[in-house]
């Protein structure tokens, strides 16, 4: 359940900040939801890439739908993509994804982080 909800959450969290913020601060939004809802860090990368995963590619395939894939078709004739739309917003969706889910990643390992270097502050004193 805590899966579902981390998942739902980056996904809300992301789109919240792509409204007013870069699209970059997708990274941001995983990295708060996996620092706030510990999880082993597999589970963590995992859903804060499905949750951007999602996100873009129900955002990019609504934009294609809407302006019937005319520009998407145009830069996928630029890129090597023979033209493809769907893997246009899939490769787009993916590099989301990606930032999303080492961002979570990272905040899984933040509590790890803190406890080696109030370790090391210990051995110092």
């Amino acid at each position: 359940m805590k899966y579902v909800v981390c998942i739902l959450l980056t996904a809300l969290l992301s789109f919240v900040s792509g409204l007013y913020l870069p699209w970059w601060s997708i990274a941001f939004a995983a990295f708060i939801v996996s620092a706030l809802i510990r999880q082993k860090p597999f589970m963590s990368f995992l859903s804060g890439f499905l949750g951007v995963f999602l996100l873009w590619e129900i955002l990019a395939w609504w934009i294609d739908t809407m302006n019937e894939s005319i520009l998407s078709q145009k830069i996928a004739q630029i890129l090597p993509l023979g033209g493809s739309s769907i893997l246009l917003i899939f490769l787009s969706s993916l590099i989301g994804a990606l930032v999303g889910g080492f961002a979570g990643l990272a905040a899984s390992y933040l509590p790890k982080w803190f406890e080696t270097e109030a370790a090391e502050a210990s051995r110092e004193d």
